[in-house]
């Protein structure tokens, strides 16, 4: 049977990933605690960086429904638990591990699909969202404008053709 604590611990951890966008495993080993800090306030507001015990966290990713990570539970390891925009947080963790090569990304999974460590340094070159959702507004009032222009330029044309075709018609009316 299992102790109170540990199923506690395995229900908030289900929990978590359950209400998480993405989550990241990490090997953390040779960081020192200052550092873990910074790396927690690197990931921003909308992502939770906790050293997990591998068993039961396994347990609690099963039973999530996230089985793929399976393979990632060894050695020391941290879940960064993300809920807002996974992008701000993947490029936390990796600029943190550029300056400090004893973070690993181990992999980590973004909305029921499974990624590998190098899947989430793409994620992390990614613009945020709120860039991306600016650049697609952009591109739309581009659209918008060339259509505009489009509209416009056929009723200027068409009278620019009827007055030439006038003045051609007047000059034959005036010579004859």
């Amino acid at each position: 049977m299992a102790r109170p604590d540990k199923a506690a611990a395995v229900a908030e951890l289900a929990d978590q990933f359950r209400s998480s966008n993405a989550a990241v495993l990490t090997e953390y080993r040779g960081l020192t605690v200052a550092q873990l800090k910074t790396l927690r306030r690197s990931l921003g507001e909308d992502a939770q960086y906790a050293v997990v015990k591998n068993t039961l966290t396994k347990i609690a990713a099963n039973e999530a429904g996230i089985s793929t990570l399976d393979d990632l539970f060894n050695g020391p390891t941290a879940v960064a638990f993300i809920t807002g925009d996974p992008v701000v947080s993947a490029k936390g963790l990796r600029d943190f591990a550029k300056d400090n090569p004893n973070l690993v990304i181990k992999g980590g999974v973004l909305d029921g699909k499974a990624l590998s460590a190098d899947e989430i340094k793409k994620l992390a070159d990614l613009e945020s969202r709120e860039v991306l959702l600016a650049k697609l507004a952009g591109a739309f009032k581009g659209k918008q404008s060339q259509a505009a222009s489009l509209f416009q330029a056929l009723p200027s044309k068409f009278v620019r053709t009827a007055e030439a075709l006038r003045v051609k018609l007047a000059e034959q009316g005036g010579a004859e």
